[in-house]
């Protein structure tokens, strides 16, 4: 007998309008993705099993964005277990799946297969439709900890923040073709701005790809799930840059000082600021390549939430062209330690992700306190005019 939430999340309005959901995803059958690959080798490696999948559920079969220790691109629906964890908003575990009545009659069981853990977290997208599963599974029972299925839920977060930014490219090409439909010249200029989006959401994809990869190869002290969700945090920080970018007047470049207000009001609300002091911009009216616009949007995002967490007071933002170059500058009024102090921590993540966007500007960065000796500055100097490489 089928339980409330089954009967809730299974019905047919129900599952018509899941599909509905990942039709418009439109992610079936797209090539492999590097980003996804580096989130199911982090699962199979959190848990030590030998499979990991990010799954699609379709119509009448599971397919997988990604697998790792799978040879199958996808199986029958009636054979999928992420059928039946996409039935639920809460995670579907089976620890031992021989001894559980859920699954003991299941062809992956019974089957060649032999399987007999599977953990598998819901995809949901903002509507609360269930789209698939990050699910990681084993021929031999396992338990799970805390410490594991905290990560896993940070990995999953992760994957959906990755479909929302392939979601938000397909929707700003379609929004682009559709508006210029009526005048030839018109349509070209919003297939090569189409185009240019892609481009752009591209490289970010490739940037999460390397801020994941950088991150796992960095020592820390901190546990698997503090650094799942410290890489979560900067993913959205890209999916955040690219949604200001495409709010902005156009879509080659963007006005700095509007930009930089929307990506500090969202951290104002993010982190609370209110609470602790606020979050004062200044930019002097200066348009620049969204290529560009990227960098800084992330720079920001880095040096304002170390500035609420540790500083005090007062975080101020500044841009400013100079006749060198531009300044970027995040300060604050509290009583950090000196500035040669502040330099240690650049073997951390955060710091290392700064130093490789400001290489990616060319720019230099220093350390110091305000012009009246108080709070902490760091100041960014960066040429006009660059061309920008991806991040290592």
């Amino acid at each position: 007998m089928m339980s409330s939430l089954t009967r809730l999340f299974s019905g047919p309005q129900a599952e018509e309008a899941r599909m509905a959901a990942v039709r418009g995803y439109a992610v079936l059958d797209t090539p492999p993705d590097t980003a996804f690959d580096h989130i199911t080798s982090l699962a199979a490696d959190l848990f030590g099993t030998p499979i990991a999948l990010i799954s699609i559920v379709d119509e009448d079969r599971v397919w997988f964005k990604s697998r790792h220790g799978m040879p199958l691109e996808q199986i029958g629906r009636d054979a999928g277990l992420c059928a039946s964890a996409i039935l639920q908003k809460q995670p579907w575990l089976l620890a031992d799946a021989a001894g559980d009545p859920r699954a003991q009659a299941h062809p992956l069981v019974t089957g060649d297969f032999g399987l007999r853990f599977y953990l598998g977290i819901p995809l949901s997208a903002p509507d609360g439709s269930n789209l698939g599963t990050l699910c990681v599974m084993d021929r031999k029972p396992r338990s799970v900890t805390r410490r594991q299925m905290a990560g896993m839920h940070s990995l999953a977060a992760l994957a959906m923040t990755l479909l929302d930014l392939h979601k938000t490219a397909r929707q700003a090409d379609a929004a682009l073709a559709q508006a210029a439909a009526d005048k030839d010249k018109a349509l070209r200029l919003a297939h090569m701005m189409a185009n240019e989006i892609d481009h752009r959401v591209m490289n970010s994809l490739q940037l999460v790809a390397g801020l994941l990869s950088m991150q796992s190869r960095m020592p820390s002290d901190d546990d698997v799930p503090t650094q799942l969700k410290q890489a979560a945090g900067r993913v959205s920080a890209i999916a955040r840059v690219h949604q200001h970018i495409y709010l902005s007047e156009g879509i080659e470049h963007a006005d700095v000082g509007q930009y930089l207000q929307r990506v500090c009001d969202d951290l104002s609300v993010m982190l609370e600021a209110g609470n602790r002091g606020s979050i004062a911009v200044s930019g002097a009216e200066v348009k620049l390549p969204t290529a560009r616009i990227v960098a800084i949007g992330l720079i920001i995002n880095e040096l304002v939430t170390n500035a609420i967490k540790y500083g005090e007071g007062k975080v101020t933002v500044r841009f400013a062209d100079t006749e060198t170059g531009y300044t970027l500058s995040v300060s604050d009024e509290g009583d950090g330690p000196p500035p040669d102090e502040i330099l240690k921590p650049a073997r951390g993540f955060g710091m290392k992700v700064i130093t490789s966007l400001v290489q990616q500007l060319r720019g230099a960065l220093s350390i110091g306190r305000q012009d009246d000796g108080t709070g902490t500055r760091i100041t960014i100097a960066f040429p006009r005019e660059i061309a920008l490489p991806h991040m290592p």
